[in-house]
């Protein structure tokens, strides 16, 4: 007898979609000569002092278990780093864990905290793992559309619209992915207060904060009030140049922290021993090689904008991570069908908007951790391709 293997399935699993960044990813990995600036991974080698403190760990034998929080020294730094650099505080022994990258964070973080039918706030556009962890997790993700007429921002009026009285969580990412928005330190503190009004826990993914190109990142668990609603996460991959390392932490009250500790030592136990060695010479020593990445993706960012512009893709003006998210519109296009045709006929690889939400809709996104000589060879393409089409798509109109 045949198996029904869909009777076997969650039905939860089933109904979910794949993720729209790895549909895309599977068509370019069939065409060849394609210049890629779709991933969201820099495109520098981790610098050399932290792949060689990785390499001096396992000459020293360090290859087993560490406490499930992840090691003692590791979580010292974080506490010192998180203190000087974001002035928020949090206890080493009780009130940080160590997590296989951010990712892993988020997903233990929504399981912690969520009980079936409640609701999870999530503006949109963003990361595209937040509303599947959130239904992994028995919640209901209710979206929030923000748009480029206002930077982006989720406001205290949008998310006031959309609480009710199963609301539980705001998920917040600034700087974001995908946009590049970025969020003030008053924009946040308005926000706060209706967190506080409607007693709402934040789960503020700040894996980006290194990312900030003006002004200073506020870290969302700084503001007065908000240190115990928070759950702050971030990592070493995007601004450490850590992706592969697989290395984010998790850092909150301690009450949420022993529930949080509880489905990490079930289901990871910890991360590997030779990335969290890698991970603590980044923090005492990796200042200057961040300060060099970071502005040598300021002078992209600038670059791309400008060029994007020129080009007719209106382009709002990131203000953190490495990614632009232009409307591309002027085209007549959907995400999906630019980004198709852009890879087939002048192959460059973006990202359909859509993949972050129906908010997306009708923009792509652009990661400029790219070599300055990619994107400008990927923009004249673009250039091409929307001269092209802009032109069929304004004779169609008429």
């Amino acid at each position: 007898m045949s198996v029904n293997f869909d009777k076997f399935i969650s039905p939860v699993v089933k109904n979910m979609p794949p993720s729209g960044i790895r549909r895309f990813f599977d068509l370019v990995a069939n065409t060849k000569g394609v210049i890629s600036l779709g991933v969201g991974e820099p495109d520098f080698v981790t610098p050399w002092h932290i792949r060689e403190a990785c390499v001096y760990s396992l000459e020293k034998g360090y290859t087993m278990y560490t406490s499930n929080y992840g090691l003692p020294e590791l979580r010292k730094e974080i506490s010192t780093y998180l203190l000087k650099r974001y002035e928020v505080e949090y206890n080493p022994d009780n009130e940080i864990v160590v997590t296989i990258g951010a990712s892993e964070a988020v997903d233990i973080a929504l399981r912690a905290l969520l009980t079936p039918g409640d609701e999870v706030l999530i503006p949109e556009p963003c990361f595209v793992s937040y509303s599947p962890c959130t239904l992994l997790a028995g919640g209901t993700p209710v979206t929030i559309k923000t748009n480029a007429s206002n930077g982006f921002k989720l406001t205290p009026q949008q998310l006031e619209a959309n609480i009710t009285d199963k609301s539980k969580i705001l998920i917040l990412c600034y700087p974001n992915n995908p946009t590049g928005a970025t969020m003030s330190k008053e924009d946040l503190q308005a926000i706060a207060r209706v967190v506080e009004k409607h007693d709402l826990i934040v789960i503020s993914d700040e894996i980006y904060s290194e990312l900030t190109y003006q002004g200073k990142h506020t870290s969302f668990a700084s503001l007065p009030g908000m240190r115990e609603r928070t759950i702050l996460i971030n990592g070493f991959s995007k601004g450490f140049a850590m992706t592969g390392w697989r290395i984010g932490y998790v850092c909150a009250h301690k009450h949420f922290i022993d529930a949080i500790v509880k489905i990490h030592q079930y289901t990871i136990m910890c991360a590997s021993i030779m990335a969290q060695k890698a991970a603590i010479e980044a923090l005492q020593n990796g200042r200057a090689q961040v300060s060099h990445m970071v502005n040598q993706y300021n002078y992209r960012r600038r670059l791309i904008v400008s060029r994007l512009n020129e080009i007719g893709l209106s382009c709002f003006e990131p203000k953190g991570a490495f990614y632009v998210f232009p409307s591309v519109q002027i085209t007549g296009m959907s995400s999906d069908e630019f980004a198709e045709k852009l890879l087939d006929e002048e192959k460059v690889a973006v990202v359909p908007g859509n993949a972050f939400g129906e908010s997306g809709e009708g923009h792509i996104r652009i990661s400029y951790a790219s070599s300055l000589q990619q994107i400008n060879e990927a923009l004249n393409r673009i250039d091409n391709f929307v001269k092209r089409y802009a032109h069929l798509s304004a004779v169609n109109s008429n």
